[in-house]
């Protein structure tokens, strides 16, 4: 996350005599000073009030909206944007969507918190601002930076409670925070917002629904009958993800031990089993679990093949975590945590130009890599 204050950029300026801020007639009042941005150009700690731009103003407004929360002028500052820029929501949407394509993520944020500061209660920025954030989540994570990872999720999470605790209710806030603890392995809340999501659009009409709505509908239904064959809600397999994720793993290993007595073919189940063994370092009991849970039904997801490859490391058996890792890839070829694991492998083995190849890959996915470029400096010394 960035360190730096925003607001050090801003200054707080009485508006020059005969200054106006749009064709528009608008009504300035005096005794509130204006937020100014200052320029990239200007010298630390110089500022020529008689330089302003309109731009820099309005730059100064989407800053303070977006960082100052506390500001007693918030209303007045929006009731300018609204007349300088009519369109102001849609073009700082549109922005933030095109940085956060382009993993821009500083400044996607900057504009997706500015577009909440301008209109908190529009509950369709709620939303957008929690899939961004578990979109940058999931970035770090693939990164291997999994404490920022974490900080981001928590946000996220915060404004989908926020999006989902909206009048009238959103459906879309519901189905996308499904996924979100569906990730998390958080299956008892994921399926409840998926249900929720259901019975939102009960009695819709196809044509009401629409090809994408149909769609949703379709995967939510899917992913509420998976949770419940699978028996994924039960408080036994929640109490063990719980347990093995805050480092409580010989607890957590019990309560999945007891719940694959019951339920023996699900693949997820095999799977934390493994990650709490995988965590103790009891790598071959974890690599059999990590093969039942391919059995399964895990061989869709590329995180078992990747746990199954780190057991295989540890016990130097480099081909076949190789190959674990290249069936992971052709399921998510974007990963850079797998891209770097090969890396690893490949250094492992003594094969420096491969493990290059594998680390300039990962710098090409996400250039602000901090460990593949480590690792590529290392290589050139």
């Amino acid at each position: 996350m960035n360190p730096k204050n925003p607001l050090d950029s801003i200054y707080f300026i009485d508006l020059p005599e005969n200054f106006s801020l749009s064709d528009a007639a608008f009504q300035i009042d005096k005794t509130i000073q204006l937020p100014v941005q200052q320029k990239d150009s200007d010298a630390p700690g110089v500022f020529n009030p008689k330089e302003i731009t309109m731009e820099q103003i309005l730059a100064g407004i989407l800053t303070v909206l977006a960082y100052d929360k506390k500001n007693p002028h918030l209303d007045y500052y929006r009731s300018i944007l609204k007349k300088a820029k009519p369109n102001i929501k849609q073009e700082l949407c549109e922005a933030a969507i095109l940085k956060t394509k382009n993993e821009d993520f500083d400044l996607a944020e900057e504009i997706f918190m500015a577009l909440y500061g301008f209109d908190p209660e529009d509950t369709a920025i709620v939303l957008n601002m929690a899939l961004f954030l578990d979109q940058r989540a999931d970035s770090y994570r693939r990164a291997g930076l999994f404490e920022d990872a974490d900080a981001y999720d928590a946000d996220a999470e915060s404004y989908y409670i926020q999006a989902m605790e909206a009048e009238p209710p959103l459906p879309d806030a519901f189905f996308n925070a499904g996924f979100f603890y569906l990730k998390q392995h958080k299956y008892r809340e994921a399926k409840d917002n998926f249900e929720t999501f259901v019975a939102l659009n009960a009695g819709a009409s196809d044509e009401d629904l629409g090809e994408n709505g149909q769609y949703k509908l379709g995967r939510a239904q899917e992913i509420i009958e998976n949770i419940n064959n699978q028996n994924m809600d039960d408080e036994r397999f929640k109490n063990a993800y719980d347990l093995i994720s805050s480092g409580q793993e010989e607890k957590g290993l019990e309560e999945i031990r007891l719940f694959l007595q019951n339920n023996p073919k699900v693949w997820n189940a095999w799977f934390l089993l493994g990650w709490g063994l995988r965590k103790i370092e009891r790598f071959e009991d974890a690599k059999q679990a990590f093969l039942e849970a391919l059995k399964y039904g895990g061989d869709k997801n590329p995180d078992t093949y990747n746990e199954l490859s780190l057991c295989l490391v540890a016990e130097k058996n480099f081909d076949e975590a190789k190959s674990a890792l290249q069936k992971a890839m052709a399921i998510d070829p974007d990963s850079t945590k797998i891209v770097s694991n090969l890396g690893y492998i490949a250094l492992a083995q003594g094969n420096n130009e491969e493990a290059r190849k594998y680390f300039s890959i990962v710098l090409e996915l996400d250039p602000k890599d901090t460990i593949a470029a480590a690792e590529l400096l290392k290589l050139e010394k």
